[in-house]
């Protein structure tokens, strides 16, 4: 575990160091990495660093409002409005991989137009290890490892957490006195809804995961999961009323972890999950059925592209 009296010290005299005098944007997407990085910067070089958060469209349902209100204390936060572009660049795409450069691509573009504004010459990111890991190892492209684009407008990209697992994050993020809605928050991807869609994201399958997932955190909230979601996995028939329908299933997915790099699936009760299932397809008439995922990492992995 890491010494965090020692490692936040450490860890904002590098930034300072990388970034000099210069100007520095940020990735904040509101998760406890990007949110720890942003403090940890923002705390080393203060008003060099415009801390930038991407409202893509593919994130948890009021996100938005949320990373307003958290972060308004950092008077250069800028929330870029970006939805259209991000569905315009992931329309027709169903490949994993694909997703994953594109989502990584377009945020790449967003940051070096506000870095233009604001005549920054260095990229904060709050990648921890595991990203590394799982993109060197091909088991997964990060939209902020491997799934950057080869051209990259920054002199420097800074990563004072490349090291830290989640745990070592949080424990950081503890020290730094973040909320604890920061610091104790459950992981989410990167590239946001998207990778909890099967096949092409489209706005309607968008707005049934959003949805889905909100009714997932809330309801397995006294199960303490390291993460629990829901994705939107594909069509079967159901029956709605007196109608048969051709409607969307759901995988409801809670596991436990350390770091991520491995995950046992969590032993929900019945009645829970008959809740799920009833306030999924009852809040939602697109939605046909919800399964419930057993599968441990390995052999599965904890999103579902």
């Amino acid at each position: 575990m890491v010494d965090v009296e020692s490692f936040i010290p450490e860890a904002k005299a590098e930034i300072a160091e990388a970034i000099g005098a210069d100007e520095a944007v940020i990735a904040l997407s509101g998760g406890v990495d990007s949110s720890t990085a942003a403090a940890l910067a923002y705390e080393a070089v203060g008003d060099q660093l415009t801390p930038v958060y991407v409202d893509t469209g593919l994130m948890r349902k009021g996100e938005t409002d949320q990373i307003r209100e958290t972060f308004d204390y950092m008077d250069s936060l800028r929330i870029v409005d970006a939805k259209d572009r991000f569905l315009d660049e992931l329309a027709g795409v169903t490949d994993p991989e694909e997703k994953r450069h594109a989502i990584g691509e377009q945020f790449i573009r967003e940051f070096e137009e506000v870095a233009e504004e604001v005549d920054a010459d260095h990229l904060v990111q709050g990648t921890i290890y595991p990203d590394r890991i799982e993109s060197e190892g091909t088991i997964k492209s990060h939209h902020n490892v491997g799934g950057l684009p080869e051209r990259i407008d920054f002199d420097g990209i800074v990563e004072p957490m490349a090291d830290l697992y989640k745990d070592e994050v949080r424990e950081v993020a503890r020290e730094l006195d973040l909320e604890a809605i920061i610091s104790e928050r459950m992981p989410f991807p990167g590239p946001g809804l998207a990778v909890r869609i099967i096949g092409e994201v489209t706005e309607e399958k968008l707005e049934v995961a959003r949805e889905a997932n909100h009714v997932v955190e809330e309801e397995l909230e006294e199960y303490d999961p390291w993460q629990a979601l829901a994705a939107v996995i594909g069509k079967a028939t159901g029956v709605k009323g007196d109608n048969r329908v051709h409607g969307w299933v759901v995988a409801v997915r809670s596991v436990e972890s350390r770091d991520g790099m491995t995950a046992r699936a969590q032993e929900i009760d019945w009645e829970t999950l008959q809740r799920i299932q009833s306030r999924i397809t009852g809040e939602n008439e697109s939605v046909a059925r919800v399964v419930y995922d057993v599968t441990h990492k390995p052999p599965a992995t904890i999103e579902y592209e």
